[in-house]
C-alpha cells in the first residue's frame, strides 16, 4: 500500500497508517548505514532523497532514470564519499516516496519539468553550485540544468551524452532497428499501453531492464529492492505523460512553454563534462562520435564507451561513473 500525505488525513489512525509508514521506511531502510534518508519540499514536490557523506563536502547530485530509483547509485556513492564529497540522490517525480504536494498539480513527465525539479531541489537545499551525474531521464535533467544554469553546475557526467529534446518539432522516424527498440514508447502512446503499465508495472519494467542491459545478470533481490518505487501512485501518469508529450500526443504545462522553446534550440553545455555510453545498450548502442555531438559541448573533457555495460551503467559499471566524477572534480573548482 502506497500513501501520500493526504492519505494520512483520510485514514486517521490504525493499521492503514502503519502500512503507509512501513512502505516509506522499507524503501529508506535499503540505504547504506551512513546515509541520511530525508525529504525536502519544493513548490510542487515533496522530494525524498538520500544524503551521504560530510555535510560540508562539495555536493554531487546523482539522478536515476526510467525505470529505476536511487539504488542505481549504491556502487557509485562510496568512492565519492571517501574523497570527502557529499552525495545527494533524489527519487524523481513519480518514483518511490517522492510526492506531489497538491492533488491538482499536473502529473507531468516532460523534460522541462524534470530539469526544473533538479534546480528546485538544489534551491531547497541552498546549493549554489553542485556537480551532477545522470542517465536516461536523470541524464536529460542534468543536461538541462547544465545548459540553462551554467553558473550552478561545476561538472557533469552525462550517461548517454547530450539528450535534450526538441519537443516543438515534428518527430522524425529513426532507422527501423531503432524504432523497434522504442516499442514501449509507442505502447505508452495508446490507452492499452497505459492500462498495461498500470496492471503490469513491475513485470514490464523488469523486461526493460533485461532488454536494455542484455549482458547484465542482475539478481531477483537487486530488482526487488527497486521495484516498490514503481508502486508510487503517480508513476503511471508521469511515465505516460513523458512519452506522449515528446511525441506531441499530450500538452505540456504552460509554465514550461518558454523553457521548451529554449531547449528546442539545443543550448550548449559549458560545464566540464564527460559523456559515458554503455557499449551494450539495448536501446541502441553508442553511435560514432560526430561533429554535432561535439558542438553540443564547449568543454567536453572525454567521450567514453564502457564495455560490458548496457543502459543501466551506474549499476553495471559504477567505477566508471565515480571515476569520471572524481576526474572532473579534481580538475575544476
Amino acid at each position: 500500500m502506497w500513501c501520500d500525505r493526504r492519505d494520512f488525513l483520510r485514514v486517521g489512525s490504525g493499521v492503514a497508517v502503519a502500512g503507509c509508514l512501513m512502505n516509506a521506511r522499507d524503501l529508506f531502510a535499503q540505504a547504506a548505514p551512513n546515509t541520511r534518508p530525508r525529504t525536502i519540499q519544493t513548490s510542487v514536490l515533496e522530494i525524498a532523497y538520500e544524503d551521504t557523506g560530510d555535510a560540508s563536502g562539495f555536493p554531487v547530485v546523482l539522478l536515476h532514470g526510467f525505470p529505476d530509483d536511487v539504488r542505481a547509485y549504491d556502487g557509485v556513492v562510496p568512492a565519492l564519499v571517501n574523497k570527502g564529497y557529499r552525495t545527494l540522490v533524489p527519487y524523481l517525480r513519480g518514483y518511490g516516496p517522492t510526492r506531489f504536494r497538491e492533488a491538482s498539480s499536473p502529473r507531468s513527465g516532460e523534460q522541462a519539468a524534470i530539469g526544473q525539479d533538479l534546480i528546485d531541489f538544489a534551491d531547497a537545499l541552498n546549493l549554489s553550485r553542485f556537480a551532477v551525474a545522470g542517465y536516461d531521464w536523470g541524464g536529460r535533467a542534468a543536461c538541462i540544468a547544465a545548459a540553462l544554469h551554467p553558473s550552478r553546475v561545476r561538472a557533469a557526467v552525462l550517461i548517454g551524452g547530450y539528450t535534450i529534446q526538441d519537443t516543438l518539432a515534428t518527430p522524425q522516424p529513426a532507422a527501423p532497428d531503432r524504432e523497434r527498440a522504442l516499442w514501449y514508447q509507442w505502447y505508452f502512446n495508446t490507452e492499452r499501453g497505459r492500462a498495461g503499465l498500470q496492471a503490469n508495472r513491475r513485470s514490464l519494467c523488469r523486461l526493460l531492464w533485461e532488454t536494455w542491459s542484455p549482458t547484465w545478470r542482475f539478481t531477483d533481490n537487486t530488482y526487488n529492492l527497486t521495484a516498490p518505487s514503481f508502486d508510487n501512485p503517480d508513476f503511471v501518469d508521469v511515465v505516460i505523460h513523458s512519452y506522449r508529450h515528446r511525441n506531441k500526443n499530450a500538452p505540456g504545462e504552460t509554465r514550461f512553454i518558454e523553457m521548451e522553446r529554449q531547449l528546442a534550440q539545443r543550448p550548449t553545455i559549458g560545464a566540464p563534462s564527460i559523456a559515458l555510453y554503455g557499449a551494450d545498450d539495448g536501446l541502441g548502442g553508442p553511435t560514432r562520435e560526430s561533429p554535432a555531438e561535439r558542438a553540443s559541448f564547449t568543454s567536453l573533457v572525454a567521450r567514453r564507451v564502457v564495455s560490458g555495460a548496457g543502459h543501466f551503467l551506474p549499476r553495471e559499471k559504477p567505477d566508471a561513473v565515480s571515476a569520471a566524477l572524481l576526474e572532473l572534480l579534481a580538475a575544476t573548482k
